[in-house]
């Protein structure tokens, strides 16, 4: 007897259901499932390694390979070939929720920012400025006044990715974020919600942000890194550990 398919866990069903070209007659269309599009969510928009990506979703890394292989194909057969793309079914579970409450009462434990008050957030792991953003399950929000550290929390972050990450940053008020390695997509849904990035730092966090006040921060406006399923010895790549792909050079608070 084949052994039963385990569920895929999912963060939430999509509001949609199909994409359909634009002047291309009714025809034979493509379905992809939910876990698949979990899969290209986690690894293509998020970042996520497949590694990672198969413990969000409970499986192994070889039936996630094998997942986001298929959908990537699928996607590529409908955009090039203009077939409609269906999307659903799937042998899944939505276990979102319940990290959707978890993140929001942990909001809620957040002190609210006084008024004339910059609140600047640090991608936070012991004390260091954590080196990878879309995997940040804590940050330090240091509250400043009159250009000095008023205050400080942690907010734990669940580790929820990029998009999820930028708003759980506007939800607690941040106006500025210093991180080390940012891919591109979420430096855009940061400066879209009008949060200032100081990507590339690294070291202590109480000392970037002190720096960062005195205008002596060493940052890099333009660090430009993917994560995005590259694994080398089931590492996930770290773009701090290759100073020439990414670069870090000295720059200044304006």
């Amino acid at each position: 007897m084949p052994r039963p398919q385990r569920q895929r866990r999912i963060h939430r069903e999509p509001e949609y259901v199909s994409f359909v070209p634009d002047g291309i007659p009714p025809g034979g269309s493509i379905l992809l499932t939910l876990d698949e599009l979990e899969a290209i969510r986690l690894v293509d928009l998020e970042g996520y390694t497949h590694a990672q990506c198969a413990d969000r979703m409970g499986i192994s890394r070889t039936t996630v390979s094998e997942i986001y292989e298929n959908a990537r194909y699928k996607i590529a057969d409908s955009i090039v070939n203009g077939k409609p793309l269906d999307i659903g079914g799937g042998n899944y579970i939505v276990c979102g929720r319940g990290a959707e409450v978890k993140v929001k009462n942990q909001i809620s434990d957040i002190k609210e920012k006084g008024k004339d008050i910059m609140r600047i957030a640090v991608t936070y792991d012991n004390g260091e400025i954590f080196q990878h953003f879309g995997h940040t399950e804590q940050f330090k929000l240091y509250d400043i006044e009159d250009g000095k550290v008023k205050s400080s929390q942690l907010a734990d972050t669940n580790g929820s990715g990029h998009g999820e990450l930028a708003e759980f940053l506007v939800s607690v008020g941040a106006d500025a974020l210093i991180c080390g390695g940012i891919g591109g997509g979420a430096q855009t849904a940061l400066a879209e919600k009008g949060i200032k990035l100081y990507g590339g730092a690294a070291g202590n966090a109480d000392s970037a942000v002190e720096a960062l006040l005195s205008g002596s921060l060493d940052y890099n406006p333009d660090v430009k890194c993917s994560h995005h399923a590259h694994e080398h010895g089931g590492n996930a790549h770290n773009c701090m550990n290759h100073h020439g792909n990414c670069g870090h050079h000295g720059h200044h608070m304006c």
